[in-house]
């Protein structure tokens, strides 16, 4: 069956173009939880312009977790990775200090490996639900 180029190029430019709207929100750079608990009205800009603020109580809760190395370490928003092809989700951590942390919201251990954290997406609802400020998706 003969193809036009015209028309085989559009569904992947259409969905490069979709996910760059899905991912309209991500921040233009993350900021360290330490430098946010100092902030009157913790926020970080977004891509698309908009600010994007913080519950202070989601920054304490996060700080009552980590010792203040692990605070000024710890970026945020945490960013979440989801593939449609994938069963987990991903987290690239420098430090494994998102494992600490999700080992102590979800109550079970989770692994850090290769500057890597994953979780299942049935953990994803219990994370958000607790995090839901501190945390952000990136479709890819």
């Amino acid at each position: 069956m003969p193809s036009n180029n015209e028309s085989d190029s559009f569904l992947p430019d259409y969905l490069k173009g979709e996910l760059r709207t899905l991912n309209a929100q991500l921040p233009r750079r993350q900021k360290s939880l330490g430098t946010l608990r100092k902030e009157q009205h913790p926020h970080i800009d977004c891509n698309d312009g908009s600010p994007h603020y913080f519950k202070k109580d989601e920054i304490e809760h996060l700080a009552r977790m980590l010792d203040e190395k692990e605070q000024n370490s710890l970026m945020l928003p945490i960013i979440l990775e989801i593939k449609s092809d994938e069963m987990g989700i991903t987290i690239r951590s420098k430090e494994g200090i998102e494992a600490k942390i999700f080992t102590e919201i979800l109550g079970m251990e989770v692994s850090y490996k290769d500057d890597t954290v994953r979780i299942f997406k049935p953990q994803l609802g219990i994370i958000r639900k607790t995090l839901k400020t501190t945390t952000q998706y990136v479709f890819l």
